[in-house]
């Protein structure tokens, strides 16, 4: 049972048996009185609520304060605020217009993770086929890979970071509620955010061609420090160390436009 619900339950009790005794002795004023006084008994202390952990980084209050729409009718508002950001045409391009705050959240908070959810990620997956080199017995990364995150790595550079940072702001609170209702303990999404994006920053770059294995029918990284890294980070691995600088590069910008202290990297 909830505290404040057993806190509420206890208060109700109390009030109850006090109003059961003023009715009591106002119905028999004739009624002897007890013996020996009784001494009243204190209601107890209604359990402590636990603590909020602080908020590291908060999200600055929006210049113009917008009525948002509930979280399960944000699809179109989200979808006109990216439009606007990006462009209908890299909108249609990039973009799943379904449950957008919902997996932008999701996608976020398990980028630290071995697995993202493919069925609740928010973009489009990367066109063209995972390609290898080199020989049988020693397959390679092919660096044509490189080629097919080009669109979507060149959009994330071109996009206007305060622009961005501002629509993250308005809509924060839809934000917020989404992380929320994913069974977290209270916490701050930008809390998160913040986390995520020092976790991608500390990616290690690789230099040269990545080996790869093929233990059963997909490959894997042959190298079992980068197989052993999550999602996030092996999508930048994947992409290559060109592309995986443009993206870092907005990632900087990102936390130096939410926090006060960008990270020295």
């Amino acid at each position: 049972m909830n505290e404040n619900i057993k806190y509420f339950a206890g208060a109700v009790a109390v009030v109850g048996l006090s109003i059961g005794a003023v009715i009591y002795i106002s119905k028999h004023p004739s009624a002897p009185p007890p013996d020996e006084p009784v001494t009243p008994v204190a209601a107890p202390a209604p359990p402590a609520a636990p603590e909020e952990p602080a908020v590291k980084y908060p999200v600055a209050e929006p210049e113009v304060q917008a009525q948002l729409p509930p979280l399960n009718e944000s699809d179109q508002p989200m979808w006109s605020a990216l439009t606007e950001l990006i462009g209908k045409e890299s909108v249609q391009q990039f973009v799943i217009p379904k449950e957008l705050v919902r997996h932008i959240v999701v996608s976020i908070d398990n980028m630290p993770e071995e697995k993202v959810a493919e069925r609740l990620r928010p973009i489009i997956p990367t066109p063209g086929r995972f390609a290898v080199a080199g020989a049988e017995d020693a397959p390679m990364l092919d660096p044509s890979n490189y080629v097919r995150y080009k669109p979507l790595v060149q959009l994330i550079g071109s996009t206007d970071t305060k622009s961005l940072v501002e629509a993250y702001t308005r809509y924060y609170p839809l934000f917020q509620e989404a992380y929320e209702s994913l069974g977290h303990p209270p916490q701050y999404f930008n809390d998160r955010m913040i986390e995520v994006i020092d976790h991608l920053l500390a990616t290690p770059e690789v230099a040269g061609p990545v080996a790869l294995a093929q233990p059963n029918v997909l490959y894997q990284f042959a190298d079992p420090k980068l197989e052993s890294m999550s999602a996030g980070q092996k999508v930048l691995i994947r992409m290559g160390a060109e592309n995986a600088k443009v993206v870092k590069d907005k990632l900087r910008e990102l936390r130096g436009e939410l926090v006060a202290q960008p990270p020295g990297k």
